[in-house]
């Protein structure tokens, strides 16, 4: 497995073939992909895993693999290893057998995994004649795509890189059978918000600067992060980032508590939960994810969507509105 250099652009990529492939091989290992259930999410969710497992936001606080240089920075040699977490991820969710001198075993064939986070592949000279699986994605663009490529002069540059191996040529791109070729990929919530709203992370990541009491003050920072994304969803992956500890269900509990006074209820996936997220017309949290969101007490006869918490009628807080305590919703102990 390794790492790429972009050689050719994305319009090439949209452009190469899909669907049936008369090269026998390659169609035997088409077919084996397609007949799997729920093929192209769980590529999506293996891809998703292993870049956040190199990002290890957990320990570093990181969420942006583009980060080159100063603090967040993803080493090369980091990179170059996500290609090889890919391999094995994907290897593990489909259950995929070991080649020889390829990496998988798949319908028979020996094949070997391609992956980049740019445009195209390199490709090593132990490949020739064998097929790829081309693995790339976006996490900016949440895009990604899953081909088979056979390997042959034709397909491939003359000239060798610094690891003599060759790049993909142009005329590659009608050599790719696309598995999945307009995939999305799980969304990175901190690396949207940065691009979306910097602000907004600035915030967050900064919540905890004057903190000087025990421990890191991911507590502080992970309150803050509910108290700027009312109305979205909150992955675990987003608050042991922002936490940088391990245990995010105590950080979301603990959030409940010191937001409470602020009138921010956090809905999470436990009953009544969903259901009074749904009748607010928030986003409506599966296990693993949470959405915040600051309340007041509706009046009889006020139109906006409201639900009963506690005998009392509660919607989302417009200005205007009198500041409350919120409600308190879940137990605690629950998530």
């Amino acid at each position: 497995m390794t790492q790429d250099i972009s050689l050719f652009g994305m319009d090439s990529l949209q452009s190469a073939s899909s669907g049936v492939s008369s090269d026998l091989g390659v169609e035997a290992v088409r077919s084996w992909f397609v007949g799997q259930k729920d093929y192209a999410n769980r590529f999506a969710q293996a891809f998703r895993k292993s870049i956040d497992e190199v990002l290890d936001g957990q320990r570093t606080g990181r969420y942006d693999l583009y980060v080159k240089e100063g603090d967040g920075r993803v080493e090369k040699t980091e990179k170059t290893y996500l290609g090889t977490k890919v391999e094995i991820v994907v290897r593990a969710e489909f259950d995929l057998g070991y080649g020889s001198p390829m990496d998988y075993m798949i319908a028979g064939q020996h094949v070997d995994a391609k992956w980049t986070m740019g445009k195209t592949w390199t490709i090593p000279k132990e490949a020739m004649g064998h097929i790829c699986l081309v693995m790339r994605a976006d996490d900016r663009t949440r895009e990604f795509q899953v081909g088979l490529l056979r390997i042959t002069e034709e397909v491939l540059n003359v000239g060798l890189n610094g690891d003599e191996k060759r790049g993909t040529s142009a005329a590659s791109r009608a050599g790719i059978t696309w598995i999945v070729k307009d995939g999305k990929l799980p969304a990175n919530f901190l690396l949207n918000l940065k691009n979306e709203s910097p602000e907004k992370i600035q915030t967050i990541f900064h919540a905890s600067d004057k903190y000087r009491g025990s421990g890191n003050g991911g507590q502080l920072r992970v309150n803050e992060l509910f108290r700027q994304v009312p109305g979205q969803l909150v992955d675990r992956t987003t608050v042991v980032t922002v936490a940088t500890q391990h245990d995010s269900p105590k950080r979301v509990r603990d959030a409940r508590k010191h937001l409470r006074p602020e009138g921010i209820v956090v809905l999470g996936h436990t009953r009544p939960a969903p259901r009074i997220a749904e009748a607010l017309g928030l986003p409506i949290p599966e296990k693993g994810f949470w959405v915040s969101a600051r309340l007041a007490v509706v009046p009889e006869g006020d139109p906006r969507p409201s639900e009963m918490i506690n005998g009392v009628r509660y919607g989302i807080w417009r200005q205007g509105d009198v500041p409350i305590e919120a409600p308190i919703v879940s137990k605690d102990s629950d998530e």
